[in-house]
Parts: structure tokens; sequence; C-alpha cells
């Protein structure tokens, strides 16, 4: 009875059996391959990474600036920050400092200075982002009397103007009046007469000061009759006439002056020539150098021809 009851259950209840289930297919799909691809691509991958990032903050900052109202307060809270840090006591300028002019050209300066500060509606003190130091330094070497100037702002709040003064090194007679050159052959400034500065050299005539550095060199070069000197003459803006006193003068040419110049005292050195009845030295024709004598010499060579004729 036992085994046929065994019988008929196992017939009734089916036998469940442990089955494994089925394995997944790892080949991605299309998409997925498709997308991988892309991400191996530096261009696509930056772009995902960077370019999208950038063009919604591009996207958001352009919506927030097409607002008039937000434009309006960044620009006051740009203007309050920048007003705030150009007003710190490290940035303030407090006093002004001039050196290497004389007290002419100091005014002059402070007054160029007043002039700026004038310009842009301020004083003492004053932030240094105000100054414009390019403007105000042109300014100042446009001046006669300076040839170069540093402009800069020193700790502690000082405006340095440091100034290279022009030297003069000529006086100048011009139909004018008389006026002192530096190197270059700019004008400095006027005197009343020679007499102010004899210990400077006088040229004159046309061109004159535009040849400043050849005269230097022939007055150089007459070093031996130095005392004597009393200018260099420039004839018809071409060549230069040596005047020493007495009225004595050495016609220069004007091709090589200086070599000319030099031949002359070498002839001095030599026989003491301008201490003779020589008026003229012309030496315009190098080949064949010239004397002219004055008139009281002339008459007594005459008189001497004359004696020996009879």
């Amino acid at each position: 009875m036992r085994s046929l009851m065994s019988a008929i259950l196992r017939r009734a209840v089916p036998v469940v059996r442990n089955e494994a289930p089925a394995r997944r297919d790892p080949a991605p799909t299309r998409w997925s391959y498709r997308y991988q691809r892309l991400m191996l691509t530096p261009v696509f991958r930056a772009s995902v990474r960077i370019g999208l990032p950038a063009l919604l903050l591009v996207f958001i900052a352009g919506a927030w600036f097409s607002n008039p109202a937000n434009r309006a307060a960044l620009a006051a809270q740009v203007e309050t920050a920048r007003d705030a840090i150009e007003s710190r006591p490290e940035f303030m300028v407090t006093s002004l400092s001039i050196s290497g002019a004389d007290v002419a050209v100091a005014g002059a300066i402070k007054d160029l200075v007043g002039a700026e500060f004038d310009a842009i509606g301020v004083a003492f003190p004053v932030s240094s982002f105000n100054l414009d130091l390019p403007s105000l330094r042109e300014r100042v070497t446009k001046l006669t009397a300076v040839e170069d100037a540093v402009v800069r702002v020193k700790p502690g709040g000082t405006l340095d103007i440091v100034v290279t003064e022009r030297r003069p090194v000529a006086v100048w007679r011009h139909v004018d009046g008389v006026r002192l050159i530096d190197h270059e052959g700019e004008m400095i400034g006027m005197i009343a007469a020679r007499s102010d500065r004899p210990d400077l050299p006088l040229i004159a005539g046309d061109g004159a000061k535009d040849r400043i550095g050849e005269a230097l060199v022939l007055f150089a070069a007459a070093a031996p009759v130095q005392d004597r000197i009393r200018g260099l003459v420039r004839m018809g803006e071409r060549r230069w006439d040596l005047v020493l006193d007495g009225g004595q003068r050495i016609l220069l040419p004007t091709d090589n002056p200086v070599a000319a110049l030099d031949r002359v005292m070498a002839l001095h050195a030599a026989q003491d020539m301008l201490r003779r009845d020589v008026a003229v030295v012309d030496m315009r024709n190098g080949n064949r150098p010239t004397l002219r004598l004055n008139p009281m010499a002339v008459g007594v060579l005459q008189g001497a021809s004359a004696r020996i004729s009879q």
C-alpha cells in the first residue's frame, strides 16, 4: 500500500530541476558602441567636458547681462571697488620733488604740474592712478632748458621729477639777440650781452647753430690761439670764418675745414704767422693758401719796393 502511494505521488507531482540561467550577451548595443567610439575622440571628449559647461555659462551670463539693471548694478560695484583701491593711502601722492633743475626751471615745472592737476580737477593729495606720468614727462621735456626728465612716484607718496638740464656750450649771436645753445644746437635761453658768458665761445651767422658740432671741433683745433679768438662766423650757410682779435680772419673752406685750420696752426707754430701784419689767411683754396696784409703793411712794402726800384 505504501509503495503504491509513493508511485502515485511521483506521477502526480512534477519533478523541479535546478537549471542554470541563460548567459547575457557581452557584446555592446549599437548606440553604446557609437558612444564609446565618440568618447575615444579627443575633440568630442573635450567638447563634452569643457565646451558644454562653457556654453552653459555663456548662456547664463548673456541672459543676466541682457538686463540693464544688472549691468548698471555691476558697473556701480566695479566703480566702488576701484575707488576704494585707488584711494588707499599707499597709492596717494602728497608731495612734489624736483631735482637737477635751477630755480627758474623748477618754477616752470611746478607750473606744469599745477596745470596737469587742473586738467584732471584734483590737487594734493591725489591718487597716483589719476596721474598721466608719460604726458607729464612729455610736457616737462618740451621746456627749452630741459634735455631729459624722469617722472615717477616714489614710495611714501612723492611725485619725483629728475631733470637733466641742457648745458650751454656756446653763445650764438643772431639778429634778434644773443642766445645760449647746447651741444645739439638747441636754444636754451637769451642773455643780455656777450660779456655775460665770456667763458663760452661765440658763433654767429645763419645756420651756425645747426653746425655747432663742427664749430666746437674748430674751436678745439684753434687752441694755440685760444686767447685771441673772437668767434666763428658762418658765411652763406656754407663755410666758417675764424675771427681773431684785431679783425684778423682765417677763411676756411667748405670741405674739411678742420684740416685747413690745422695747417694754419702749424704755420703759426713754425713762423709765428698770425702775429705778423696779416689781415686775412685765405684757406678756401687748399692748393694755394693766400695771405692778405694789413693796409699799413702794404704801404710799407710799397714804399720799400719804390726805394729799391730807384
